[in-house]
């Protein structure tokens, strides 16, 4: 009897799976997001990139 309270009352096996489920959700979350993500991403790296490109275009005709 002590030893199925003891069995019970032992939350070490719980922590394992607490993470398994967030490790879980976490995947799906990203499979969700992943092409939403991927295009803002995208966006944001033309963006910069543009912005740039204008700048350097912009401090050589200044010359």
């Amino acid at each position: 009897m002590k030893t199925l309270l003891a069995f019970l009352k032992d939350e070490e096996g719980q922590t394992s799976t607490e993470y398994i489920l967030l490790v879980a959700v976490a995947a799906m979350l990203v499979m969700k997001f992943r092409e939403k993500a991927s295009q803002g991403i995208e966006q944001l790296t033309d963006g910069v990139f543009g912005n740039t490109s204008n700048l350097l275009q912009d401090l050589q005709g200044g010359n």
